[in-house]
């Protein structure tokens, strides 16, 4: 699109005022400036790929802080943290039970490997003796003695091996146990999900979702996917506009202008606000890639009920001078 067609866009979209200011028409759609959007829960574990809404607060409704806005089938949840439960205290029953037995055995060990100790003792001092002893005789001491020692020395690798293999066994147990507690913990994370309360004061505001190949809300009773967007809380209270400005009228855009506001579907209602954020920085529009736009917030200054999110609106503004000169 050439250049000239864009001064030609700018001057449809500027005209001039009664007492000869130059205006620029925008338009754009009505948002809140505080909201709250409910998203079927996202669940971890298996058995997450879907819920069903048991409960959903009906749009318009006026909800104050902690009122209930939906709530899903919690039943499978519940019933999977109560098995998660069962399994982790029969893993700590185990647990309880092998170390128990790794004590006894432990106690088992110790007195053989005492009674072994004593066996070399005792060997060693029949062993002393041999001087006085025949020659068959201290050689039988000799051999005893030194069966003594190497059955003490198994006694002890035995011992040690055993108690590597008893604490492997034991960490298997607490690994199993650990798994159990983390299973049982998401599953009481989830059924806590199922229940959602409003963080503000606001309209709730159903959205639109695809479904069955086509939009609508959802409604309850629904088999609902996961991380999907269902409602909005918005916080009537304080409202803004959110439009676009073209490349070409950019320059004679001010943040801090003061701004005329209209909507579409109430066209006698007037409302007043300023120009509160402009975007630095331009993107891209979708009729041509060489057009491009820069976002602009509005504020408004009252509070109305007919300000409803979504509502398409016109913005009136005076910049500080036109194009070229000063206001004819």
């Amino acid at each position: 699109m050439p250049p000239r067609v864009f001064a030609i866009i700018s001057l449809v979209a500027a005209g001039v005022g009664a007492n000869g200011e130059w205006s620029i028409r925008l338009h754009g759609s009505i948002e809140p400036v505080r909201s709250y959007t409910v998203f079927v829960p996202r669940l971890t574990g298996p058995g997450s790929n879907s819920v069903v809404i048991t409960h959903l607060v009906k749009p318009g409704t006026h909800v104050a802080k902690g009122d209930l806005l939906a709530e899903f089938d919690s039943q499978a949840q519940i019933k999977t943290a109560h098995d998660r439960e069962a399994e982790y205290r029969d893993f700590i029953e185990q647990i309880n039970k092998m170390r128990a037995d790794q004590q006894a055995a432990r106690a088992h060990d110790a007195a053989a490997l005492k009674m072994a100790d004593n066996a070399v003792k005792g060997a060693e001092i029949d062993a002393s003796t041999g001087d006085v002893r025949s020659r068959i005789d201290a050689e039988k001491f000799r051999l005893t003695l030194e069966e003594a020692r190497a059955h003490l020395v198994e006694l002890r690798r035995t011992s040690e091996l055993r108690r590597k293999a008893e604490a492997a066994d034991l960490r298997l147990l607490e690994i199993e146990r650990d798994r159990a507690t983390n299973a049982w913990k998401h599953a009481e994370n989830n059924a806590k999900q199922m229940r959602i309360v409003s963080p503000l004061d606001g309209l709730v505001v159903l959205k639109t979702t695809w479904k069955n190949g086509t939009f609508g809300e959802v409604q309850e009773g629904e088999d609902t996917r996961p991380g999907v967007p269902i409602l909005d809380v918005v916080d009537s209270s304080a409202m803004r506009v959110r439009a676009r400005v073209n490349q070409a009228d950019i320059e004679r855009v001010k943040a801090g202008a003061a701004a005329r506001i209209t909507l579409d579907s109430y066209p006698s209602r007037e409302f007043h606000g300023r120009l509160t954020q402009l975007s630095p920085i331009a993107t891209t529009s979708a009729l041509s890639a060489r057009v491009r736009t820069f976002l602009a917030i509005f504020s408004i200054d009252e509070a109305d009920p007919h300000l409803l999110p979504d509502l398409a609106a016109a913005i009136d503004l005076a910049p500080d001078s036109p194009p070229g000169g000063s206001p004819r």
